[in-house]
């Protein structure tokens, strides 16, 4: 069975369409449409066979192919005529529904066509009137557009002409005020300048280029041009050379009048650019210097090489420093005239626009003239130097020996530009960076010169301090040799603070490097130390090297006291280590003598102070007795080869070394002494004699063979403080002014032999000899020490109280009166 063809089931729906629309249904109310919910699609989704046909993918042959093989077509096909009487049912309910609607949309359309009807035949009409208008028109339009060509035309012409005129008229004012052509000092070279600007901008701008007149005149215009440019430059460039602000400024006005004020500016730094490069090079050119000084290729030429022939040296060596000089002459005027280009520039403002003339010349982000040279002749003088270093091993020489010389002259020109740049409201020619460039340009002659002088200075030091050979050691001449080496070099850079201090740098290190060769040289061992018999030769030995170091410190520190302060900075740290390595032989020397006249102090503790007998006799104590004995040996063996005489310590006004270790000695002798004189217990009244005695045969002992003792200080008005003190009664030493020169442990430590037995010393109460006591004394300040007198006077008070007594020694407040005012000094 075949399915339906799709046209079948249209065909009577049309008919029913056709009758409908001629037999409308009778007049009423309109029937509402079918509501959404009794609509045949709804019916159609939920059924399996008509839902197909609902989808946009639908395929009637495959439609067909699933009714065949379902084994029911005819069923299938009934269905779908149901479906279609369905649909055209409910088609015609909706037509029949809509009925007036349909009818109002259909006269709406014939009404339509009718005003489109109309307005066809009304465009028509308008269309022919256009046409008719444009005829009418178009004659009185051509006219009037041929007038305004032609009026057009004649105000160009009228225009032309008017600019032609003017143009004329300027260029005969321009003849006029160049009549005198012979003598260009009497022409008006800024009006001029400014007649042929506007004679030529006029030209350009309404191009009258072509008309006969004028490309006659514009000849003329452009010869006066030439000739006010030469004449400008002229002038521009005598300014430049006299620095003269009014010539440079007419020129400049000119320039800036003819509109090349610029390309002008620029030109001209090129131009002194140029010179200064070539300056630079002509400077160092050895060929022309051989020439110039007479070699050619005999004696005094420059072989290939770079070196000049036998005999030519010195010559050749002088050209090359008059060339140098030369330079830098021409290198400041140079630099200079261009500066004073730039000063007029950054005065000068055109009369008639107020514009300043260096804001045409330099724009934003573009650079100053005379910095433009300055980077053109840095980077010149560089490439010359390296090329002289490199190339030319006599150059190289010269220049090297020489450094101080070259920057020197250098320095000078730099500072040559500086003073006279330096002007108010204007920018200085050069700053301190680019004198910085310019200094770095002979950095490889710096270095190498530096290096020249560290080697001088070193080979010097290892001839007189070899390290192939220890034990010799140099002489007086030798060391003198070296100090007056050291003294040219500095002298040879004295001018230069600059150079001074890198020279004192190398000088430094060759000072480190003698007091290293200096200290290997130094013997050790007991037999340095030795203090009982005569000077060992190992002992003079060190001495003679004490000296010769001493003398080198001595004289290099009176050197640098006449330089500045930054030169001692820079010498302090190797004067130093010269000063530590000469102290090195004597030291240990000094440190035994001392430790031999404090082990005969001590034996102070072994005399017997407490006996009370005015018959014993009045001869010298055995422990002073041996202490001077010592003392003079010291003097006769040791301290006779180490001091210096009084004349030449008046000399030299400085302090020597072994002065200084006798001075600390002496003081360390007097000092020692009076802390064990204070510890004497018991004192008896013969005793304190005695003691005095012994003290007046020390401070004579000492004045005479070690130190003078009135300019000892603090330590001798000790001293002489204690002697009267220990005579003092009890009751009197609280006010007495003896006890403002005395160290307070020591007044306390004195007390305590004035006090009773149970009243301990820190000594006796921590059962320590004199030795150790004194070794804990050395390592405790005042207010350490007060504190350990201040623990035995506690024991004491409680003592005293534990047996019920209510007085206590007459010592014992006045102790702790001088103990607080120390504690109270220390707050």
């Amino acid at each position: 069975m075949m399915a339906l063809p799709p046209s079948s089931p249209s065909s009577s729906p049309s008919l029913q369409r056709l009758s409908t629309f001629k037999h409308p249904p009778p007049s009423g109310p309109p029937q509402p449409p079918p509501s959404s919910t009794s609509s045949p699609l709804d019916s159609f989704s939920n059924d399996p066979i008509l839902a197909p046909f609902l989808s946009p993918s639908f395929s009637s042959a495959s439609f067909s192919s699933a009714a065949l093989a379902s084994g029911s077509p005819a069923s299938t096909a009934e269905r779908l005529h149901q479906a279609i009487r369905l649909l055209d049912s409910q088609l015609r309910n909706d037509v029949i529904s809509r009925h007036p609607e349909l009818l109002s949309q259909l006269s709406s359309l014939s009404h339509a066509e009718i005003s489109l009807s109309s307005l066809r035949s009304s465009v028509s009409s308008l269309q022919s009137s256009i046409r008719r208008i444009r005829s009418d028109l178009s004659e009185p339009v051509r006219s009037v557009r041929s007038k305004s060509v032609q009026l057009s035309n004649l105000h160009s012409a009228t225009e032309l002409l008017s600019h032609s005129v003017r143009t004329l008229r300027l260029s005969k004012k321009l003849r006029d005020l160049t009549a005198d052509g012979s003598d260009p000092e009497k022409i008006d070279l800024t009006k001029a300048a400014q007649l042929h600007f506007e004679i030529l901008t006029m030209c350009k701008e309404y191009d009258l280029f072509g008309i006969d007149v004028i490309d006659e005149e514009i000849k003329f215009v452009n010869e006066i041009g030439e000739k006010l440019r030469s004449e400008a430059m002229r002038v521009l460039e005598r300014g430049m050379e006299g620095l003269n602000q009014a010539e440079v400024g007419t020129g400049l006005q000119v320039f800036y009048n003819l509109g090349e004020l610029k390309v002008t500016v620029d030109q001209l730094v090129n131009k002194y650019k140029g010179i200064a490069v070539k300056s630079v090079g002509v400077a160092m050119d050895m060929k022309a210097i051989s020439s110039g000084s007479g070699g050619g290729f005999g004696p005094g030429g420059i072989r290939s090489s770079g070196a000049p022939h036998i005999g030519g040296g010195g010559k050749v060596r002088e050209a090359l420093w008059q060339r140098m000089a030369s330079c830098m002459d021409q290198l400041y005027s140079l630099v200079f005239a261009v500066w004073h280009l730039q000063r007029v520039l950054s005065k000068k403002r055109d009369p008639f626009t107020h514009v300043l003339l260096l804001d045409e010349v330099i724009k934003e982000g573009d650079s100053m003239l005379t910095d433009r040279v300055w980077d053109a002749l840095v980077k010149a003088f560089t490439s010359q130097m390296k090329s002289a270093f490199t190339a030319s091993s006599f150059v190289k020489e010269i220049f090297t020996m020489g450094y101080p010389k070259l920057v020197s002259m250098l320095e000078n020109l730099l500072e040559r530009i500086s003073r006279d740049s330096d002007v108010k409201g204007v920018l200085p020619a050069i700053n301190s960076e680019r004198k910085e460039q310019m200094v770095s340009c002979i950095a490889i002659f710096q270095t190498a010169f530096l290096s020249l002088c560290f080697g001088r200075l070193s080979d010097l030091v290892n001839s007189i301090f070899p390290m192939s050979s220890r034990g010799s050691l140099p002489s007086k001449e030798q060391i003198s040799q070296v100090l007056s080496h050291i003294q040219d070099e500095i002298e040879a850079v004295h001018p230069d603070g600059r150079l001074t201090l890198l020279v004192l740098r190398e000088i430094g290190k060759a000072l480190s490097n003698l007091a290293q060769r200096a200290e290997c040289q130094i013997s050790t061992g007991p037999e340095t130390r030795q203090i009982t018999g005569p000077a060992t030769s190992t002992q003079i030995r060190n001495f003679t090297l004490c000296q010769h170091l001493q003398g080198i410190h001595t004289h290099i520190s009176s050197i640098v006291a006449d330089l500045p302060s930054i030169a001692a900075d820079v010498l302090s740290p190797h004067l130093g280590a010269i000063y530590a390595a000469a102290c090195e032989p004597v030291t240990p020397l000094f440190k035994a003598m001392r430790d031999q006249l404090e082990s005969c102090i001590l034996q102070i503790h072994d005399q017997n102070f407490g006996v009370d007998n005015a018959a014993l006799d009045n001869n010298t104590s055995p422990y002073m007795e041996e202490l001077q004995k010592s003392i003079l040996h010291f003097r006769r063996e040791f301290l006779s080869r180490l001091l210096p005489s009084a004349a030449s310590a008046n000399t030299a006004g400085t302090e020597s070394i072994c002065t200084r270790l006798a001075r600390q000695m002496a003081s360390r002798v007097l000092i020692f002494y009076i802390r064990h004189a204070s510890l004497v217990r018991p004192l008896s009244e013969w005793g304190k004699l005695r003691m005095a005695r012994d003290m007046a045969e020390l401070e004579l002992a000492v004045g005479q063979n070690l130190f003078p003792v009135e300019q000892l200080g603090a330590p001798y008005r000790a001293l002489r403080a204690f002697r009267p003190l220990i005579f003092l009664e009890t009751a009197e030493m609280g006010s007495s002014p003896l006890v403002q020169d005395l160290p307070p442990s020591i007044v306390l430590h004195h007390l305590y032999t004035r006090g009773p037995d149970e009243l301990e010393s820190p000594m006796q109460k921590n059962r320590l000899s004199p030795k150790q006591y004194s070794l804990w004394l050395d390592n405790q300040k005042e207010d350490q020490i007060w504190k350990g007198i201040k623990a035995t006077l506690d024991d004491y008070a409680v003592k005293i109280k534990s047996r019920g007594d209510k007085e206590f020694s007459p010592v014992y407040p006045l102790m702790l009166q001088i103990g607080s005012s120390l504690t109270e000094a220390n707050l």
